[in-house]
């Protein structure tokens, strides 16, 4: 198991450049199922969940070729339908959460799917409901196994139909947008997730030869077509890579530009920043952060305590919400967050109140931070992480910390942060891995 020593206290500074978007990658990676044709896909992150998927595709005789670091093409021509129902396939579709994506792309083109209950973040329940409400519509059939917990669905014929989806699921959308797009007729998704990462994929499906319209909206029309081609689609930056830089260079005090940040895609999360008092500058396609020794949470215009929290796009990205937390701890003021959609995931707050930070937890979704000011310097200490995202809000409260601190598990951060501890240290931080 990996460990993070980290040497909280020193200044970073310099430029740093987003990675490709991990969420988007499992979507567009998982599309090419769809098409016997090459497709190439670059900006692609070397990160732990998507070279597990991209290892999945080459399990089921998808031809994988890396052409460059960061490009592959994807060829899906000679598919293993049968391997893709073996128990071996199956259990490793359990250690990973992007599996799931799986199931629309095979749906629509083999006919039939069976893939594990997924594995992946441990933050609560992360139903599955609207990815199979969805299929249904679409004329599926499905089964729940309960001894092995396999999802087993079958459609000889998907045809198109009109849904409202009980919930803007970011990942259920994705894939009733990959079984409808070779369904005959035309399908209507109300109540869509619209993220860029959704947008992504319906710009990559239509540059297949896909017929996808409302796109950036929550209401999505798709008319259904025999066959798609292949493309090249590339990946835009990590918005959350993005964030948690933002809330690095707050939390420590220090000046970082950020490098082709996507600033255009990137919604309500620089507002969302300063809304905590940091600087957000725009150059170009670049951010600016500037070294601010202190900032001032806002407060709501009646005078009322700042709440920060997620909702479906163009709302705040759940995945921030950790690394905003962090950053509030030294701010000046309070601020409440509300952690809607997963009940699990303030829990890692324990480890930033054992660290000196002032915070209550009134329940398993909310938290209120009374900001220090910079009076109290956080403490290093021994952690573990939970999760991806907790994972590298801990980071960043480590680097901020007086003394060395100690995060295991770091195999949860490596599963979203492409080569972290190097990335950090060209900026500065002192930060090394070690195995134990």
């Amino acid at each position: 198991m990996g460990t993070f020593i980290i040497e909280g206290g020193h200044k970073l500074s310099g430029e740093i450049k987003p990675q490709g978007a991990k969420n988007e990658a499992l979507e567009v990676i998982s599309a090419v199922l769809l098409t016997s044709k090459p497709v190439t896909i670059s900006n692609v992150p070397d990160i732990l969940d998507v070279n597990n998927q991209i290892q999945l595709l080459r399990e089921i005789q998808v031809k994988v070729t890396q052409n460059a670091p960061d490009t592959y093409t994807f060829q899906a021509d000679e598919v293993d339908t049968q391997y893709m129902k073996s128990e071996a396939f199956l259990q490793k579709c359990s250690k990973l959460r992007g599996s799931v994506l799986l199931l629309g792309p095979i749906l629509a083109r083999f006919g039939s799917a069976l893939v594990s209950k997924p594995g992946g973040d441990k933050i609560g329940r992360r139903r599955l409901d609207t990815h199979f409400l969805g299929f249904q519509k679409l004329g599926a059939q499905f089964n729940f196994d309960d001894e092995h917990e396999h999802f087993e669905i079958s459609a000889p014929e998907l045809k198109g139909s009109y849904m409202l989806l009980d919930e803007a699921s970011v990942t259920g959308t994705a894939n009733i947008i990959m079984a409808a797009v070779l369904a005959k007729g035309r399908t209507t998704i109300y109540n869509a997730a619209c993220e860029p990462y959704i947008q992504q994929l319906c710009k990559m499906l239509n540059a297949m030869g896909a017929r996808i319209s409302g796109i950036a909206s929550n209401l999505l029309v798709i008319d259904g077509v025999e066959e798609l081609n292949g493309c090249e689609h590339r990946l835009l930056p990590d918005m959350i890579e993005v964030g948690s830089f933002i809330g690095m260079a707050a939390m420590t005090g220090s000046e970082i530009t950020i490098k082709e940040a996507g600033y255009d895609e990137l919604g309500i999360i620089p507002d969302s920043f300063r809304r905590l008092g940091i600087k957000v500058e725009r150059r170009g396609d670049d951010i600016f952060i500037p070294a601010q020794e202190h900032y001032e949470i806002d407060s709501f215009i009646d005078g009322t305590i700042m709440t920060l929290a997620d909702a479906p796009w163009p709302g705040l990205t759940p995945d921030l919400l950790s690394v905003m937390l962090v950053v509030a701890t030294q701010a000046k003021g309070s601020v409440l967050f509300h952690q809607k959609m997963f009940e699990s995931r303030l829990f890692f707050v324990d480890k930033l109140i054992d660290m000196g930070a002032q915070i209550i937890l009134c329940d398993p979704h909310r938290a209120v931070v009374i900001g220090h000011d910079r009076r109290l310097q956080l403490r290093g200490g021994r952690m573990s992480s939970p999760d991806i995202r907790a994972g590298i809000a801990l980071l960043i409260a480590a680097l901020s910390a007086n003394g060395v601190s100690r995060i295991s598990n770091i195999e949860q951060i490596d599963r979203g942060y492409q080569d972290i501890e190097n990335r950090l240290k060209a900026l500065g931080a002192h930060i090394s891995r070690v195995e134990l």
